[in-house]
C-alpha cells in the first residue's frame, strides 16, 4: 500500500540571510563589492523602520554605494536624500538623515524594503531576480500585521508588489500618483526619487510629498 505523508510548506523569513545564495549573478557581484570594499555592509539590504508600520515603502533594488554600503535603505545615495526629507515632512519619520547613516533617524508607522535585497549591476536586476527574491517581499508583507498602504517607488515595484501579493502584474495602473486596491491594501504608486528622475524634473519633491501626504490620509481616514 503507498505511503503518503503531508506536505510540508516551505517558511520564508522576511528578510534573507547574509549570504544569500539564491542569485548567481548577484552574488558574484557581491563577491567583487567585498574584495574591493571590505569596509561596505555588502550584503542583503534588510528592510529597516517601524515592524508595527502601517506604511510600507517599498523600491527596486539597493544601490551599490548606497544601502549595498551602509546596510540600510536609501541611505548613501541621491535617492535617500528625497525620501528621508519626504518622510519627514509627512510624519513618518524623526531625526536627522546622514547618508553615511549615522545619525537619529528615526520611522513612524512607516517600513522600508526593497523588492531585489542585493544590489545588481548597474542598478537593474534581472526578472529572474526579481521573481527570486519575491518570496522574501511576500513574507515582509505578510509579517506587518497593521499594514494598510503601500508605496511602490516606480513601475517594476509596483508589479513585483502585486506579484507578490498573488495579483497580475496588470491589476494596478501605472504611473506617478495612481491609487488603486490591491487585497487588503492600499497601493500608491510615484515614480522612482532617482537622481535621473530629479534631475530631469521628472519627478519634483511636490510631486513626491503628495504621495506620501495621500498615504497619510488614507491612514488618518
Amino acid at each position: 500500500m503507498p505511503r503518503f505523508e503531508a506536505a510540508t510548506a516551505v517558511v520564508v523569513a522576511p528578510e534573507p540571510p547574509r549570504n544569500c545564495p539564491i542569485c548567481p549573478r548577484l552574488v558574484a557581484y557581491r563577491e567583487a563589492n567585498r574584495a574591493a570594499q571590505p569596509d561596505w555592509f555588502n550584503g542583503p539590504a534588510p528592510s529597516w523602520g517601524d515592524e508595527g508600520a502601517r506604511l510600507l515603502v517599498v523600491g527596486l533594488a539597493p544601490g551599490r554605494t548606497g544601502a549595498n554600503r551602509t546596510g540600510r535603505p536609501f541611505t548613501g545615495d541621491h535617492a535617500g536624500w528625497l525620501l528621508y526629507e519626504t518622510l519627514g515632512k509627512t510624519g513618518f519619520a524623526t531625526g536627522t538623515y546622514d547618508p553615511n547613516g549615522q545619525d537619529d533617524l528615526r520611522l513612524v508607522d512607516c517600513l522600508i524594503t526593497n523588492a531585489v535585497r542585493c544590489a545588481p549591476p548597474g542598478n537593474k536586476p534581472e526578472t529572474v531576480e526579481e521573481a527570486s527574491c519575491r518570496p522574501f517581499l511576500e513574507a515582509r508583507i505578510a509579517a506587518l500585521p497593521r499594514l494598510k498602504v503601500i508605496v511602490t517607488l516606480g513601475d517594476v515595484s509596483r508589479r513585483n508588489v502585486l506579484r507578490a501579493l498573488g495579483l497580475k502584474a496588470s491589476a494596478g495602473i501605472a504611473g506617478h500618483g495612481t491609487e488603486f486596491p490591491a487585497g487588503p491594501y492600499v497601493v500608491l504608486n510615484s515614480y522612482h526619487c532617482s537622481r535621473l528622475n530629479t534631475n530631469t524634473g521628472r519627478l519634483t519633491p511636490q510631486m513626491f510629498e503628495a504621495v506620501f501626504q495621500r498615504a497619510r490620509a488614507l491612514l488618518a481616514a
